[in-house]
């Protein structure tokens, strides 16, 4: 178990000299972040998530799922909380090891009412946060030593080749964006297609130009150092 935590950590310590390592976190981050957003706020606002005509194992399952009331309000709240932890940054491993439990019963049930295309891509999902949990070994790996281990000497950390404040305000604009489109369409925003004569669709449209100038803005700051 030591010898694979140790090439893990070793693998995570040369990634995290890299810049293009640490973009591909802090993006996926966002995404998976706001892969929640919608999900949380249907079950917050206690709407459901399938059809009342609909029927099968998957649809059921979600019926009773809704109908438990409470507990889908407590769900919807972890995946918001979840969401708002990853895209704001400074507490993302807080956010993807709250996600990956509730990540890993979507998962579960997915696959085992065979809805293959919805299981695929939580399955990408659950890769993710794995993978975000894994960025920062270093801060929980002790969790996994034996009470009477010695305790591990810290590694050399030399700072982050990003402007991580710049990503927090970044994942903290498209919150907020979205959080206002929907605020201002009375409900969930989720378009099923093109909806041009919606003002919430630019904004939707527009969201992933907030990481792309963010990573111009971080850029152009570097190369002034």
């Amino acid at each position: 178990m030591d010898s694979v935590m140790d090439r893990i950590e070793a693998t995570v310590a040369w990634l995290r000299q890299r810049r293009w390592a640490h973009l591909a976190v802090v993006n996926l981050r966002i995404l998976i972040g706001f892969a929640f957003l919608p999900a949380g706020l249907k079950k917050i606002l206690g709407e459901p998530f399938t059809d009342p005509g609909n029927r099968g194992p998957f649809h059921e399952f979600l019926h009773a799922f809704h109908a438990t009331g409470h507990f889908y309000t407590f769900v919807g709240v972890v995946q918001l909380v979840a969401a708002t932890l990853l895209m704001t940054q400074r507490f993302a491993t807080a956010g993807a090891f709250l996600a990956l439990p509730v990540t890993g019963a979507i998962l579960a049930f997915c696959w085992s009412t065979a809805v293959v295309p919805t299981a695929s891509v939580v399955t990408l999902m659950f890769a993710g946060l794995v993978g975000l949990a894994l960025w920062d070994v270093e801060r929980w790996r002790g969790v996994l030593d034996a009470p009477d281990a010695a305790p591990r000497a810290a590694r050399a950390s030399s700072p982050a080749p990003i402007d991580l404040r710049l990503w927090s305000l970044c994942g903290a604009a498209i919150l907020a964006a979205y959080l206002a489109t929907c605020l201002l369409s009375g409900g969930i925003y989720r378009p099923r297609g093109p909806a041009f004569d919606e003002p919430g669709f630019y904004v939707l449209m527009a969201l992933p130009l907030f990481p792309i100038v963010t990573a111009l803005i971080d850029r152009r700051r570097r190369a002034r150092r």
